[in-house]
């Protein structure tokens, strides 16, 4: 006679077999639809929709020549010095003088004070281009996008062995508070540019076809 806690063990475990199979493979979720592009990109924006600012390592540092050119970082560390988001101590800067001799220029080394490690994400970064394709691991990061109104999407095709298409939207944004400040908001016109466009400018992401349904490029790289 079989031993009805066993049959009990046996069935649940059939059951958890067929859950997995149905989440690998589910028809309703692959069809090209208002509903699966959203949950598509709701999904893509959970994890990876940071307004980053490209400063991928610290300290950093502002030379001299960097302040003469008037640089991004020569113009930013100053302001995110002031709103206590960095901190900053002069350095030697080493170059070579006309006769090969090294000689030490003014600098500051700016490194991350414990606010600023808050905005300090340790998410990968992906930077795309024709010929390269690098990730970061992490980005100094000051707003958040969730998406605001899916507006449609080009007829899937394939390409390169799959399914894919590219999904437009508008997006909402939540900016660090500090970045509304006057001199964050000169210094940082992405940021400026990102929060006064919110609800009207449009965002495309290319996505693809999966056995669990529609995903963004990005993150199956």
């Amino acid at each position: 006679m079989a031993n009805p806690t066993m049959k009990r063990y046996c069935t649940a475990g059939f059951l958890a077999v067929l859950a997995l199979l149905a989440a690998c493979h589910n028809p309703q979720a692959q069809v090209p639809n208002r509903a699966n592009f959203t949950a598509a990109i709701n999904d893509y924006l959970t994890q990876r929709g940071h307004l980053c600012l490209a400063k991928y390592e610290w300290p950093i540092t502002v030379t001299a020549a960097d302040r003469q050119a008037r640089s991004l970082d020569a113009q930013q560390m100053p302001v995110l010095e002031a709103l206590g988001l960095v901190t900053g101590h002069d350095v030697g800067e080493a170059r070579e003088g006309v006769v090969g001799a090294a000689t030490a220029q003014p600098a500051r080394e700016y490194a991350l004070t414990t606010e600023g490690q808050k905005y300090y994400l340790h998410v990968p970064v992906v930077i795309a281009t024709a010929t390269r394709h690098v990730t970061h691991p992490a980005d100094f990061c000051v707003a958040t996008l969730s998406l605001d109104r899916l507006i449609g999407w080009e007829k899937p095709q394939p390409l390169d062995g799959r399914t894919v298409t590219s999904v437009l939207f508008t997006y909402n944004i939540a900016p660090a508070p500090w970045t509304q400040t006057p001199d964050a908001r000169r210094v940082f016109p992405v940021v400026t540019h990102a929060v006064e466009n919110a609800g009207t400018q449009q965002l495309r992401l290319g996505v693809h076809l999966t056995k669990r349904g529609w995903i963004v490029d990005e993150l199956s790289g």
